[in-house]
């Protein structure tokens, strides 16, 4: 960051901190509402184009360095002949525009009239939406195959770039989720368990950073578990190539593949932790541990009060339960415990960790003690079985992924007419939540008297949400002007995050 910029980004904190101030702050002129604008007159710039989205540039330039666009074309043919665009122009437009804050690909119309967008990412024009769904429906399945490849490959360079205690271990989760759809005539929709129609796509994600490893579209009414034991093996492989001296497989009770255990655990490098379903036999073994098998499970503090402890307040859901005479549970105690076990489809006998969640029940006004098993299958025999369950425990961080995906990137959803189609289109625009995690990974670490400071703002970068990282880094109101050979992207407006931004970009342009 030169010392123009870094000038220029003090001033502009401190003059908006003293706006902000309440101890300087002078209350001439308080018997008024405080937003009393008027006389406002609206004026169309002549020579002048901005755009609202002046981090875009920054993200295309991330892209270039990381040879995305050229791998795309190289393995992706979809087109015989480019008039005008090609292959990577279509997935990086699906990309941007979710980048852009966009819910649906009718939004590609507002990015190719923006004159700016189109100036800051050197583009001349840009597809409109009918033509991105055709270029979706040209998608065979080895097609999807390719790009997701690519994008492996690519995220390959973003890793390389990480400490050494990055590669300690990597873990993986795999999850499905139900995508709805109204759509009446969208081939290959089908009903799931819980009555609703749409697809059953599968996520492959790494915990460590919240990427997008593996993505499978499926039928609505297909079970979660089918065909994740090829898309984990394909992420174990690549996890090994990348450098990680460890691979952690979670998953819930559904993931559990006896059948593929024996062939994970034969490399001393993968270890699995999964959910088993509570049956018969297994709650029989638990009841018949002995006491002192039992530990007290001690959960460690969700977070440390930084101020005075305040006093909680009544619990609304717990009373109105009461009044009405419902059913009312409350956790008392957790108790941990383990034991050999061996599953059926298996020739190894491995650990089998279990939960016993004593519980109170209150049933019309009479209290009823209760408990329930939790079981968690592994091949870890170092961890203590506490670590094993907060391991297990923290699998839900991709529950947050999914989210996000459904919700803010809006990936998982159905916007063109067959199967796989919309796994293209999940495939491109899940690129975006990527891009999101490899901004933050190509952070670079300065050594010195910052560097904690700076390896705090990379994580919590990692960490967050889609929509904050959009308005951190993305939404920048932005002039964009050529003077010379260069293209100038000047921002007209201060955020907190915008000295991590201009560290990025110069470590970009150098």
């Amino acid at each position: 960051m030169n010392k123009k910029i870094r000038r220029n980004l003090a001033l502009r904190k401190r003059r908006l901190q003293r706006r902000l101030d309440k101890f300087s702050f002078n209350d001439d002129g308080c018997e008024r509402p405080m937003i009393r604008a008027r006389n406002l007159h609206y004026e169309m710039a002549g020579r002048s184009v901005g755009t609202a989205y002046g981090g875009i540039g920054a993200i295309h330039r991330l892209v270039q360095e990381l040879g995305l666009a050229n791998a795309i074309d190289q393995r992706l043919a979809l087109f015989k002949i480019h008039l005008p665009y090609h292959e990577s122009d279509h997935v990086l437009n699906i990309a941007f525009n979710t980048l852009c804050d966009a819910t649906c690909l009718e939004d590609l119309e507002l990015r190719r009239h923006d004159e700016a967008y189109l100036n800051a990412l050197g583009a001349r024009r840009l597809p409109d939406p009918t033509t991105a769904g055709d270029f979706c429906r040209r998608f065979e399945e080895s097609h999807i195959d390719a790009l997701q490849d690519v994008f492996n490959e690519t995220r390959l360079k973003a890793w390389a770039r990480q400490p050494a205690q990055f590669f300690e271990q990597a873990r993986i989760d795999m999850d499905g989720s139900l995508v709805h759809t109204a759509g009446e005539c969208k081939q290959g929709m089908d009903i799931a368990y819980n009555g609703v129609w749409g697809y059953h796509p599968l996520l492959v994600s790494l915990a460590n950073t919240g990427e997008v490893l593996r993505l499978v579209n499926r039928s609505g009414n297909r079970p979660s578990h089918e065909g994740a034991a090829v898309e984990v093996d394909r992420t174990i492989a690549l996890c090994l190539r990348a450098g990680f001296l460890r691979v952690l497989l979670r998953g819930d009770t559904d993931f559990t593949q006896t059948t593929h255990l024996d062939r994970w655990s034969d490399d001393p490098r993968v270890q699995f932790i999964f959910g088993m379903d509570c049956k018969g036999n297994l709650m029989g073994i638990a009841d018949r541990l002995p006491p002192t098998a039992w530990k007290r499970l001690k959960r460690p503090k969700r977070y440390e009060v930084k101020t005075s402890r305040r006093r909680r307040p009544k619990n609304v859901k717990e009373r109105i339960v009461e009044e009405r005479g419902y059913d009312n549970i409350r956790l008392q105690e957790e108790w941990v415990a383990e034991f050999d076990y061996q599953p059926t489809a298996c020739r190894k006998i491995y650990r089998m960790i279990v939960i016993r969640k004593d519980v109170s029940k209150t049933q019309q006004g009479r209290l009823f003690p209760d408990y329930r098993y939790f079981f968690y299958l592994t091949n870890d025999r170092d961890s203590s079985a506490a670590q094993i369950v907060f391991l297990a425990n923290d699998r839900c961080q991709q529950e947050n992924v999914l989210a996000q995906l459904k919700g803010e990137v809006r990936s998982l959803t159905a916007p063109v007419d067959n199967l796989l189609s919309n796994w293209a289109y999940m495939v491109m625009t899940s690129l975006a939540w990527n891009l999101k995690a490899w901004w933050a990974l190509w952070l670079p670490d300065v050594p010195g008297r910052w560097a904690e400071k700076h390896r705090e703002e990379k994580q919590t970068v990692l960490r967050m949400e889609f929509k904050t990282f959009l308005n951190a880094f993305i939404k920048l109101p932005c002039q964009v002007l050529k003077a010379g050979r260069k293209l100038v992207c000047r921002l007209l407006a201060w955020n907190p995050w915008q000295h991590v931004f201009f560290r990025l970009v110069g470590h970009l342009r150098r």
